[in-house]
């Protein structure tokens, strides 16, 4: 029987599920075709999403009790709507299980959240040669911004820093 998002558990990432969240990084990061976190980044997301409280959400989407896919999140703020944000930092589902809806689901429980948490918006990024997720973003409502996003990687802080 084909699994549909109707099987779909979203379950928070405690202790006793975290190794099966540091998988799913890992399938990302090869999708994606970047560096997964190497020994010491996996130990401090296990610390960071589990400590009491944790530094940001992260939940897994199950299947039968078989982790598919996770949704990761935080909280910004926004000076200008004088709100909470919620920023979505990953949302994946497995290639074998993409296209039955529990992406759809996923992003739901989100926004859910968001409106639960009184967040004034939502954000997050893709990116640009993603174009099946804008199209999935933009099919759910999501507006593609102008902004530019820059980055600052903890090797350069030297260099803005001035030393």
């Amino acid at each position: 029987m084909a699994q549909t998002a109707e099987d779909l558990r979203i379950v928070k990432v405690d202790r006793t599920n975290v190794e099966h969240y540091v998988a799913l990084i890992k399938a990302l990061a090869d999708f994606e075709s970047l560096d997964p976190p190497d020994e010491d980044g996996r130990a401090r997301l296990v610390r960071d999403v589990t400590s009491d409280p944790p530094l940001f959400q992260a939940y897994l989407a199950m299947l039968d009790g078989v982790p598919v896919g996770y949704l990761a999140f935080y909280f910004t703020y926004s000076t200008f709507l004088a709100r909470p944000s919620l920023f979505l930092e990953d949302i994946f589902v497995l290639e074998e299980h993409r296209k039955k809806g529990l992406g759809k689901e996923m992003f739901r429980f989100c926004v859910q959240e968001a409106e639960r948490r009184g967040c004034g918006r939502m954000e997050w990024t893709a990116l640009d040669w993603n174009t099946p997720a804008h199209d999935f973003y933009e099919g759910r409502g999501a507006t593609k911004l102008d902004w530019v996003l820059f980055r600052l990687n903890s090797k350069d802080y030297h260099i803005a820093l001035g030393r």
